[in-house]
């Protein structure tokens, strides 16, 4: 007989067994596709996350302060260079062989200085030539008054006709324009005898010598006639330089306002500053059609003789009177675009950018000509940290002028050719 089955207590462990492997086997299987799963998104988050926002910037500080304002002279600048108040070309009035010289080359000479000395004995003898004829138109003259004196004794008597009479009077009026023709004879050939004395005819520095003694000089005009040597007259010295149309007319308008016009101001090539001034004393009569340039001329004391002809020069001029302007440090000043700005600080602390028109730089300030009014609160430093419409904390700044500045271009000195060690 059949009995019903009865599970034993082993076989229930065993199930139970199973079932706790099954269920650890799926916790594997969970663990071992889940951890890389969340490792993988985690890493993605991490690499695929946004920046951090920035902090939030702090509020600029800048220096302010108020434009510089001053009585200016405002110039206007000119390039031209140095010549000789007056340049002569030394020739010789006569012509002959030089037996002397008197000058060194190059030397400061004196108006009547001796210069050369062309062999005199030429003319020394037509001179004596010439007094010779003199004192024998004199006898002749002599004679004829003698003779004609005579006749006019012997007129009232009948003794002589009056066209005797006539005759010796017209020879006594021969014999004395005789007399002044060699008396004018003898003054030319004493001029050619002083001629031979080559002398300076003004005072300045003289040149090297064209001709040694020894050679033969002509006389002539012009070209023709030999050259000895220059002279160019240097104390006082001439500037001479060309202008634009433009500040021709502002310097015009100026002086017909009344302005009376300073004197110019000139600088070399290794100077700073503008040490030489002189007075304007000449503008041309009309401007060149071709360049649309005039030409002028001052004129400048020179006493040490240290300005030389050629030397080249910048030259500055005022154009009148003095005028109230705002100065600002140069680094102040920004471009933008095609034109030129300040920024300013509004009182709420709001940079403002100002268009302006700028001048020229006085003492390492620039003028601004318009724009910016006197109580405007430039930014002066820290300009890197701030925009137009920006907000900026204000501290009080000073503008002030540059000893020692005063515009000029730097000053290249020229380079040595080569060098050596002292003592070699």
């Amino acid at each position: 007989m059949n009995m019903p089955f009865q599970p034993t207590q082993k076989n229930s462990e065993a199930t139970d067994d199973t079932v706790a492997s099954d269920r650890q086997r799926s916790w594997r299987r969970a663990a071992f596709i889940g951890v890389p799963l969340l490792l993988a998104v985690g890493v993605a988050s991490y690499v695929f996350r946004g920046p951090p926002p920035p902090p939030a910037m702090p509020t600029p500080v800048v220096a302010v302060a108020t434009p510089l304002s001053r009585e200016v002279n405002e110039w206007d600048d000119y390039i031209g260079r140095f010549e000789a108040s007056r340049s002569v070309e030394v020739r010789p009035r006569v012509s002959g062989q030089i037996t002397g010289l008197h000058f060194k080359d190059g030397q400061i000479v004196q108006k009547g200085q001796l210069l050369f000395t062309i062999d005199p004995r030429p003319f020394t003898a037509a001179l004596a030539e010439a007094r010779a004829a003199v004192a024998s138109a004199r006898s002749d003259l002599a004679l004829a008054r003698a003779d004609l004196g005579r006749a006019e004794r012997l007129i009232n008597d009948d003794a002589v006709s009056k066209s005797e009479v006539d005759r010796l009077r017209a020879r006594v009026q021969a014999a004395v324009a005789a007399v002044a023709g060699a008396e004018a004879r003898v003054r030319s050939r004493a001029l050619d005898v002083e001629f031979t004395q080559v002398r300076a005819p003004i005072a300045g520095r003289i040149s090297d010598r064209r001709v040694d003694p020894g050679n033969l000089v002509a006389a002539g005009e012009g070209q023709g006639s030999t050259l000895l040597t220059t002279i160019n007259a240097v104390d006082p010295i001439y500037f001479s330089f060309n202008g634009s149309e433009g500040l021709f007319l502002k310097a015009k308008r100026a002086r017909d306002a009344g302005n009376q016009p300073t004197p110019v101001q000139i600088r070399l090539q290794d100077e700073s500053g503008y040490k030489w001034t002189g007075q304007l004393d000449f503008t041309d009569n009309g401007l060149d059609p071709r360049s649309g340039t005039i030409r002028g001329r001052a004129t400048v004391a020179n006493p040490d003789l240290f300005l030389t002809p050629g030397m080249f020069g910048n030259m500055r001029l005022s154009n009148g009177g003095t005028t109230k302007a705002l100065l600002v440090p140069e680094t102040a000043i920004q471009v933008d675009q095609a034109r030129r700005i300040v920024l300013v600080a509004a009182k709420d602390g709001t940079v403002v950018a100002k268009p302006v028109d700028v001048g020229p730089v006085v003492d390492g300030l620039r003028i601004i000509r318009s724009g910016l009014a006197p109580q405007d609160r430039v930014i002066i430093s820290g300009l890197q940290l701030v925009m137009p419409g920006g907000k900026v904390e204000t501290r009080a700044g000073k503008i002030a002028p540059e000893v020692g500045k005063d515009g000029a271009a730097p000053v290249s000195i020229p380079v040595s050719g080569e060098a050596t060690l002292t003592g070699r």
